[in-house]
């Protein structure tokens, strides 16, 4: 429909005979009220009484809010002037007061483009619909794509004291895991002493440290830059080689490193630095295993039993622990059962004293692969194969997030 505004009455006749069925008005807020009430209204006559600021002001409101409304000037002479400033503020057309085939043309045309941009915009609606419907199923379909997609394991070896052999059983355990077909990353969290690279003989070139880079932003290309590739399926994420790095990983970054190489790997062994700091609480929070790492003396019995405490005070179910018992032969005047006994675990794996442990160490080669017939590679290895075994792979969830008393 079509609304003339015109204050001259008897010329808001003349134009209301030559636009039948149109609708007369004769203030600008009678217009406004009226237009309101009519979203379909496709063009506005705006009379030649009606002051040239106030047609270009309604003008340009209409180009704004309603861009499917045409507005039409009349004039009782048209010059360049007028047109000049009726189109700038949006007017579709200027026509003669007594001009009445042309009125009657310029409203035809009002109408064809309304009908134009109407459906151009019933169309860009769709299409915005559509493509708000399809990032949504997009959405739900990464999400579900993530949360079916394979997660590591994580497993954490930790201990209160050093020289237990923590960083030996993370180590081989790693490499134990990788022999048997597994992708594993190694992520050596003692950033002060931390000696898995040399354990392997390797020398990185960027370390955990690196992840200050990447602003909170990592990703599996991101992290991919900072691994030391060990072989084809065993990569290291090294402690800092320098004590002096003006950078230092956050709690945050390391947290979010763990969690993007969970999508990475099959496994992720943490060696930690053997006290409850912020990198080795980040490290529990998101371990499927905790591996404690004991030597068969008092010093350490009294370490684990902290440790265990400690654990249990921020609620690590005892359900996901493993014991490892390093140089169980020691005849120290303290057994095996009087360990497991005051400690109240048992052992999942025991290894004893040798010279060919530190022969490997001292070579940079894992225990496992420089005497696999050893005892003790025998041991880790039937250790890693707890963690392969399918009862074990398809037990891992649930575990994973435990909640810390306050």
């Amino acid at each position: 429909m079509t609304t003339i505004l015109e204050p001259d009455v008897a010329q808001l006749g003349i134009m209301n005979a030559m636009l039948h069925g149109s609708t007369a008005t004769t203030s600008m807020a009678e217009l406004k009220g009226h237009l309101d009430d009519s979203p379909h209204e496709f063009a506005v006559v705006l009379g030649p009484s009606v002051p040239i600021h106030e047609a270009t002001e309604f003008a340009q409101h209409a180009r704004i809010n309603r861009p499917d409304l045409g507005v039409i000037l009349l004039r009782h002479g048209v010059d360049s002037d007028t047109l000049s400033v009726a189109l700038r503020s949006g007017m579709r057309e200027v026509v003669e007061a007594r001009d009445l085939a042309g009125l009657t043309t310029a409203v035809h045309r009002a109408r064809s483009v309304a009908k134009e941009i109407s459906q151009a915009l019933e169309e860009d609606a769709r299409a915005a619909a559509e493509a708000a419907i399809a990032e949504a199923a997009a959405a739900r379909a990464a999400a579900q794509a993530a949360a079916d997609a394979p997660q590591a394991q994580v497993i954490t070896v930790f201990s209160t004291k050093g020289g237990v052999g923590k960083s030996l059983v993370a180590t081989n355990l790693g490499v134990a895991l990788s022999d048997a077909g597994q992708r594993v990353c190694l992520v050596d969290l003692d950033v002060n002493s931390g000696d898995v690279a040399i354990m392997l003989q390797l020398t990185p070139t960027r370390t955990i440290n690196d992840l200050v880079a990447f602003n909170g932003q990592i990703d599996p290309d991101s992290l991919s830059t900072i691994l030391t590739t060990a072989s084809d399926r065993l990569s290291l994420m090294a402690a800092p080689v320098r004590l002096d790095s003006p950078d230092h990983a956050a709690a945050t970054d390391v947290g979010l490193m763990i969690e993007t190489l969970k999508g990475m790997f099959d496994f992720i062994v943490v060696d930690t630095s053997g006290v409850f700091d912020d990198h080795a609480l980040t490290a529990l929070d998101r371990t499927d295993t905790i591996v404690l790492v004991g030597t068969l003396d008092i010093p350490a019995l009294k370490a684990l039993k902290l440790a265990t405490g400690t654990l249990d005070l921020l609620n690590f179910g005892r359900d996901s622990w493993k014991f490892v018992l390093n140089r169980a032969d020691g005849k120290v005047g303290l057994t095996v059962a009087e360990f497991e006994s005051t400690l109240g675990l048992k052992a999942d794996a025991t290894l004893v004293s040798s010279r060919e442990v530190l022969a490997a160490v001292n070579r940079g080669e894992a225990l496992v692969k420089a005497y696999p017939s050893h005892a003790n590679s025998k041991a880790i290895v039937e250790f890693a194969r707890t963690f392969t075994r399918s009862d074990a792979v398809s037990g891992k969830k649930g575990a994973r997030r435990r909640l810390r008393k306050a």
